[in-house]
């Protein structure tokens, strides 16, 4: 499977070779279950520059990718023949060398957000593999905090929403994403692990985010109108497959 974005630049530069490699679904082709991939998807994508992208059937993993990163499984890129495979750096490299004037600046303007949410998908992952019922209440509850804690986050005004020279006090805000009204690295970490829970957690645990965390389905739903989130996601079914035998059923 290849993709390549619009052109965003100035005349007569060349945008850098760029492949990034993704796992693939079950069927081999389509976009497999993995937040990692979809981060970096997501950073190209908002950077505006043209790449590639590949995906990889972990089963049938191809001679040539092989050679090409030989023991490192998806998601990697190639940067002008270059490979690069730790998603931490690469995600640090491609913010240095896909910058300003000609690419946006995707970082955030205030460090709370980069931290927003980070337990979430720990908590969520404990209690989706435990077998015990009688240490579930407990793994729920923990994940239930992790969620409220961001919900506060996202409804919580930053100082840029706060109009010093205003007489209304905002209580509650109303920015899309997590650092303001535009996605940011933030979010290309969070969204995807976001989006898992959600939809694995009904799946296999028949909980739901209660719709009272306004904030977070706000997130949610501006993140589903974004090109840059809703194609470069795996199908809900494609994130419940993958979570079929790591899902565990309470059993006494």
């Amino acid at each position: 499977m290849a993709h390549s974005t619009p052109q965003n630049g100035v005349e007569g530069h060349k945008d850098p070779l760029i492949e990034l490699f993704v796992k693939a679904g079950s069927d081999g082709e389509s976009i497999g279950n993995c937040p990692f991939s979809q981060r970096l998807f997501m950073i190209l994508w908002l950077k505006g520059v043209v790449f590639n992208v590949t995906t990889v059937d972990l089963k049938r993993k191809p001679a040539d990718l092989q050679n090409l990163a030989p023991g490192t499984h998806p998601p990697f890129i190639t940067f002008n023949g270059e490979v690069k495979t730790d998603v931490n750096k690469i995600e640090e490299f491609l913010e240095d060398v896909l910058a300003p004037p000609r690419y946006l600046k995707l970082g955030t303007k205030h460090p709370e957000s980069n931290t927003a949410g980070n337990d979430i998908f720990a908590k969520f992952s404990a209690y989706i593999k435990n077998s015990k019922p009688d240490g579930n209440e407990a793994l729920e509850k923990g994940l239930l905090k992790a969620l409220q804690k961001l919900d506060e986050y996202l409804n919580s005004p930053l100082p840029d929403e706060i109009d010093a020279d205003s007489m209304e006090d905002i209580k509650v805000s109303d920015r899309k994403f997590l650092d303001g009204n535009e996605m940011t690295l933030a979010d290309c970490n969070l969204l995807p692990k976001l989006h898992i829970v959600k939809v694995v957690a009904k799946k296999y645990r028949n909980f739901e985010i209660c719709k009272s965390m306004t904030g977070i389905w706000r997130y949610l739903q501006n993140a589903y109108t974004r090109d840059e989130f809703t194609n470069t996601c795996p199908g809900d079914k494609e994130i419940e497959i993958a979570y079929g035998d790591v899902a565990k059923r309470l059993v006494k």
